[in-house]
């Protein structure tokens, strides 16, 4: 198929026996021939990840609390892994100098980083690989914003003289060489950087799931899996909470059209999902996924003669902008209009915003509704059919499951409802049913 960037999360690379499976992934592609890898991830329930031991030292260094026994740990784990693979890496000289830089008030981004930073140098000796440390190839700048083109141009110059390598995720530096990490899942990012960077014909994106199932396993028993999907369709789900790549990671290899394969370490023959910037066409799928979470509030506001009151909208939005919060949606009507907020973002402050609301926009009526849910029906498949919404609406009828807002972008890529949190569970049922069953 062409060039292949692996990247390799916590779960793969978790302890020797998974380092071991990811060797015979590589070896069993010729193309898959630059490799990103996170920090060791837990090894059964209960386990810490490498990374939160990291924080914890840096957490009980700060505190002037004893962090040798956490620190011991980590070092432990590295060391057990090396034996398990029979490697001859220094690690104690490694180790003796993250003590040091600790002691010396390293800072928190430079601790956390250790971790993909031992770990890449680890699997590049087991895989005869080159170990290439993205400090000086992925770029930040002294406001530690991420630099892309910069970045691009930098790293794809060092891969070049490099045939095959091994690189630590989730950091970069700023202009001063300081650490830079991105936010937590962000190995998922810098795998993506690394595809683009190459011109790869594929990023696969290795993890503990083969690829993205149509609904919650949770909710529904054995969902069907999804071969492949769009990069819209999977923001869609994705911001619903559908999540199995991080967010960021999807914006590199999309501007440079690269597919993006996640597949499963422990189930290697899986093809898994792929993540294509082409629109399925086939006539047999209407629905991709289903995806929801709970705890919303609506504050619907109903004002006669809204639409010709200039700047309505706007102020209501900059109500919420004034406390910090994003209106998630914004279903509307001729004289009605309904602000979506997550519960956790409101945070105590819904007196204030009501009252705000009511002196600034002076509806005729504001009503609170604190116990919402959301479930996004997603396809690009359903622009193309008529019915689909009345499909959906006479699944939750049936139900018995009361639609309490309906908002559907322009696009028709999806619908979205919003349901009572006691209703949720039955609802995604029922809409899957509808369409997979």
């Amino acid at each position: 198929m062409g060039l292949k960037v692996s990247k390799f999360g916590g779960s793969s690379v978790a302890d020797g026996i998974q380092l071991t499976k990811i060797k015979q992934i590589i070896e069993g592609d010729p193309d898959r021939r630059y490799v990103v890898v996170s920090a060791p991830g837990k090894r059964f329930d209960g386990d810490s990840k490498i990374t939160d031991l990291l924080y914890l030292c840096k957490t009980h260094n700060e505190r002037n609390l004893p962090y040798e026994q956490v620190f011991q740990v980590i070092c432990d784990r590295y060391l057990a892994i090396q034996v398990n693979l029979g490697g001859s890496l220094n690690l104690l000289r490694e180790f003796e100098e993250m003590k040091d830089n600790l002691r010396g008030g390293a800072s928190e981004d430079y601790i956390a980083s250790r971790g993909e930073y031992l770990n890449a140098m680890i699997t590049a000796e087991l895989l005869g690989f080159d170990f290439v440390d993205t400090a000086g190839l992925i770029l930040f700048d002294k406001q530690g914003r991420f630099l892309a083109d910069a970045t691009n141009k930098a790293l794809g110059e060092a891969l070049r003289k490099h045939e095959c390598a091994v690189l630590p995720g989730f950091y970069g530096t700023r202009p001063d060489g300081s650490i830079k990490t991105f936010s937590r899942g962000g190995s998922d990012v810098t795998g993506a950087i690394v595809a683009r960077a190459v011109g790869a014909d594929v990023y696969e994106n290795w993890t503990d799931v083969s690829g993205f199932l149509m609904a919650d396993p949770r909710i529904i028993e054995k969902p069907l899996p999804i071969g492949s999907i769009s990069y819209k369709e999977l923001r869609e789900l994705s911001y619903m909470g559908a999540s199995v790549l991080h967010e960021d990671a999807v914006h590199p290899a999309r501007i440079a059209n690269i597919p993006i394969n996640i597949r499963n370490t422990n189930e290697p023959e899986n093809p898994g999902t792929m993540i294509t910037a082409k629109e399925s066409t086939s006539d047999d799928r209407i629905i991709t996924g289903i995806a929801g979470s709970k705890d919303f509030t609506v504050i619907a506001l109903y004002k006669t003669r809204m639409k010709a009151e200039r700047g309505f909208l706007r102020r209501a939005l900059g109500i919420l902008e004034d406390y910090g919060i994003i209106a998630e949606h914004m279903p509307s009507g001729i004289d009605t209009v309904s602000l979506v907020v997550k519960n956790k973002n409101i945070n105590g402050k819904l007196d204030e915003i009501l009252e705000d609301i009511r002196n600034n926009l002076k509806p005729d009526t504001v009503d609170v509704f604190d116990d919402m849910a959301l479930i996004a029906t997603v396809g690009c498949g359903m622009a193309r059919r008529p019915g689909v919404s009345a499909k959906l609406f006479g699944a939750l009828a049936e139900a018995g499951v009361n639609i309490r807002m309906i908002d559907q972008g322009s696009s028709e890529l999806n619908i979205i409802v919003g349901v009572e949190n006691k209703d949720f569970d039955a609802a995604t049922k029922a809409i899957y049913n509808a369409f997979v069953t």
